[in-house]
């Protein structure tokens, strides 16, 4: 019983910030490709915000859900992807470089972003740092209880969800983003061999996940490279907000 509890108590924080990543990621991916001229996703109604229609059963509900139950699992999760059609780009190969890093730079975005958010409530409510006396949250009003406290801490989630999404779609394995930037970066040999990698990718990583034990390459992306940069965004925002008079 409280297993469930605790997986419905980090379901409620970080579900939120998780829908939140995946779909602006598949939003950037869309604005890009209409930047570089290609108007395939806002034809199919896919340039919007709205949730449904990016969320993918299986990569958006069933995937994160799994992984927030599973002890010592990271979290992870996937929309259906944006259309894009490059015969419709002036220059393909560049323009779809630039489509693919949107998705990772947009994640970047949402963590500094959220960073500075949880920065601005810490200035403002101070109780809700854990820095604070075990009695401060006593003396807390109802409002700060019920409201701030639950956004600091999705905040907070957030930002770690985000750079974890931006540094694994960047791993160079297509069909992720980095794979798909490294295709269009490389001459057009290396780019045909990466390329023809695609259909087996999904496969690919998925024995990256099972074999991490051994393999130990998503490890070092979530507890190295996530622990690392999401602590320099955490650390650089709090220290603005703390020196804001």
């Amino acid at each position: 019983m409280n297993i469930l509890v605790q997986a419905l108590h980090t379901i409620s924080y970080m579900g939120l910030p998780l829908l939140f990543a995946i779909v602006l990621h598949e939003y950037a991916h869309g604005w890009m490709a209409e930047k570089c001229g290609d108007q395939t996703a806002r034809l199919q109604g896919r340039l919007t915000m709205n949730p449904l229609a990016h969320i993918d059963p299986l990569g958006t509900v069933i995937v994160p859900i799994i992984c927030l139950l599973l002890p010592g699992s990271f979290l992870l999760g996937w929309a259906k992807p944006v259309p894009v059609n490059p015969r419709n780009m002036g220059r393909p190969r560049r323009d779809m470089a630039l489509v693919a890093a949107a998705g990772p730079a947009m994640n970047l975005i949402l963590a500094v972003v959220s960073a500075l958010l949880l920065a601005l409530l810490l200035t403002g409510e101070p109780s809700l740092s854990p820095r604070q006396q075990p009695d401060a949250e006593e003396t807390s009003s109802l409002f700060t209880t019920m409201v701030l406290r639950p956004i600091a801490v999705m905040a907070f989630y957030s930002v770690i969800i985000n750079v974890f999404l931006a540094l694994f779609n960047l791993i160079p394995i297509p069909p992720l983003d980095g794979g798909r930037v490294l295709t269009c970066l490389l001459p057009a040999k290396p780019a045909m061999a990466l390329a023809r990698l695609e259909p087996y990718g999904m496969l690919i990583l998925v024995g990256l996940i099972v074999f991490d034990k051994e393999l130990r390459v998503i490890h070092t992306i979530s507890s190295t490279f996530v622990s690392g940069l999401s602590g320099t965004i955490l650390s650089t925002a709090l220290g603005i907000g703390s020196s804001t008079p």
